[in-house]
């Protein structure tokens, strides 16, 4: 069997130029309809987690849903969603950050988390940093631990991966992409 990044990165779809040109999409739906590959991410961050002590996990709109809530299963702990701004029922608390391609707004629900609470934060993959740094601040904001970030994908020459360390955060990405891939 392959190396996991090699056989991972064998099933993610690259679309070019999209949402805008010269942006590569790294698309991660073609590895969530191969249930191997799926089932080997999962268990690749579950026992990172495990060596943490994590108390609950925490995942971005919207890919990272699928990761983190299956993450989640698989550990038995709590299901924190980190939605766009306006898509939380309940009284939140905000963060404005800047993606690759724009600006946009993250929430929490304001009872997200205890303070002490050991937090993951799950996304499909790190580009800029922008959305994950907002998301820990939110639960920084909450007297939350977050201890790192985990990812299927860093694309490490946007810089994400670096701002995420810096802010004192541990990275977990699965495979890395070059811009020229």
């Amino acid at each position: 069997m392959p190396p996991l990044a090699d056989f991972l990165k064998s099933r993610i779809r690259t679309v070019r130029d999209w949402p805008k040109p010269g942006i590569n999409f790294r698309d991660v739906t073609t590895l969530f309809q191969d249930p191997g590959a799926f089932r080997r991410a999962i268990e690749a961050f579950g026992q990172d987690s495990a060596q943490n002590r994590i108390d609950l996990i925490a995942a971005v709109d919207a890919r990272g849903f699928i990761i983190g809530g299956a993450l989640a299963f698989q550990l038995g702990k709590p299901f924190v969603l980190v939605r766009k701004k306006g898509k939380l029922p309940h009284r939140t608390i905000s963060e404005d950050y800047t993606l690759e391609y724009g600006k946009a707004t993250v929430e929490i629900h304001a009872d997200a988390c205890k303070p002490g609470d050991r937090v993951l934060i799950v996304d499909d993959l790190i580009a800029t940093g922008g959305t994950l740094l907002a998301a820990a601040s939110l639960f920084r904001t909450l007297h939350a631990d977050v201890v790192g970030v985990a990812a299927i994908i860093d694309l490490p020459e946007l810089g994400g991966s670096a701002k995420l360390r810096a802010a004192g955060l541990l990275v977990h990405a699965l495979c890395e992409f070059s811009e020229s891939e």
